[in-house]
């Protein structure tokens, strides 16, 4: 059936056994999933019954809807025409409509389980698919062997075993010793393999993983995420992809499940290129309004207020306000690493120098984080970097 969903404008098609009632399943379902958007999806069935229950339970003819029967003609067209023209795969939220995703039949391996590696690994696994997964410290894998997941003994044997593995690990050193070290990612790949490398490092470690790889007869395809832990484990990931294309649309299921969209950049560095300049932008930014808070205090004026005029003006965010607040509190419980937003800042300051463009603003915001490194907050929240203009 081809299905619109309650709490959003997404579409799919379903097959018929993957539909649920509502009713038997309800509860089982709110357990499973605890992101926002679903509880979106559920308030708006709420709502659609109670209008019902007020009608004496009498059946009301769907009101005819343009939009959808556009879209139902647009997507038939492509059916019919085998439209691939698109450059990125927009995928709808899997939280909220699970149940929506076939999973690959392919199987799938993950190496790293840190902050966003976690939360990737357990949305795969709740939209069915089959996953193998490894971890530098191996006490990480026990929850998600309890979700069904099967252990590797080593990122060689993970990849020996399954069809396509991901990688999501810290830096380039740690992605290429991932790869190039002792029972490595290298030791595993065969002709066909595929490899999805999701750690933001710079493009010249890609090219070095991506050269390798196809040496061996491996497919490679870069796939570095943007979000944080939160946005990860609420399925809401921006995946921004470069690489072997056939990879890319083998990894379709996969990419619905981890994110809200992904994008297709061309050739290998392009998606490299383009993490560490929006992660550059996201540093400065981060860095500029612990500026704004810290100023604020220091000339007498409210932070408090600071924060409300700012929520009410064309900066206003989630972001801006998630931060702002847990700067406030004092909570600075890492949802992406001040140590991780300072090694991008360096990383997209060496590609200026590589391209000479200036990045005079990202030179400074990386000084202000390099501080707050040296006042112990690299394991803290990047937001930490605020405690660098308080010491």
């Amino acid at each position: 059936h081809f299905v619109k969903f309650f709490g959003t404008e997404d579409h799919a098609w379903i097959k018929v056994e993957q539909l649920k009632p509502y009713h038997p399943h309800k509860e089982e379902m709110i357990k499973i999933n605890k992101g926002k958007r679903f509880q979106q999806a559920v308030d708006a069935v709420e709502d659609f019954l109670k209008k019902k229950e007020k009608q004496g339970g009498k059946e009301q003819p769907v009101r005819d809807d343009p939009h959808f029967h556009h879209f139902l003609l647009s997507q038939t067209e492509k059916v019919r025409g085998k439209d691939t023209r698109s450059t990125s795969i927009q995928a709808a939220d899997s939280t909220a409509i699970n149940g929506s995703i076939t999973p690959t039949d392919k199987r799938i391996g993950f190496l790293g389980l840190g902050l966003m590696g976690s939360g990737i690994v357990s949305n795969l696994l709740k939209m069915g698919h089959v996953v193998t997964v490894w971890n530098r410290t191996v006490e990480k894998c026990d929850l998600f062997i309890q979700e069904g997941a099967r252990l590797g003994r080593t990122p060689a044997e993970v990849v020996s075993m399954c069809d396509i593995t991901f990688s999501c690990v810290s830096d380039p050193k740690a992605a290429r010793d991932l790869v190039l070290g002792p029972s490595g990612v290298l030791q595993g790949i065969r002709p066909g393999k595929c490899y999805v490398e999701m750690s933001t490092v710079d493009p010249e470690t890609i090219t070095e993983l991506s050269q390798v790889i196809s040496s061996r007869g491996g497919r490679f395809l870069e796939a570095p995420v943007a979000g944080s832990q939160q946005v990860s484990n609420e399925g809401m990931l921006v995946i921004l992809a470069a690489g072997d294309r056939t990879v890319y649309e083998d990894c379709s299921s996969c990419f619905q499940a981890m994110g809200k969209t992904s994008f297709f950049l061309g050739e290998v560095g392009n998606a490299a290129r383009m993490m560490l300049i929006l992660n550059m932008v996201q540093g400065s930014f981060m860095a500029t309004i612990a500026e704004g808070l810290t100023l604020a205090q220091a000339t007498g004026q409210s932070q408090h207020t600071f924060l409300d005029i700012l929520s009410q003006g064309q900066m206003a965010s989630t972001f801006v306000d998630q931060k702002c607040q847990n700067i406030l509190q004092g909570n600075f419980k890492p949802d992406y690493y001040l140590k991780h937003i300072q090694k991008d800042l360096r990383l997209a300051i060496s590609m200026g120098d590589t391209a000479n463009h200036p990045t005079p603003m990202a030179a400074a915001a990386n000084e202000v984080y390099k501080r707050a490194k040296a006042l112990d907050q690299s394991d803290n929240d990047m937001s930490a970097v605020y405690r660098a203009y308080i010491h």
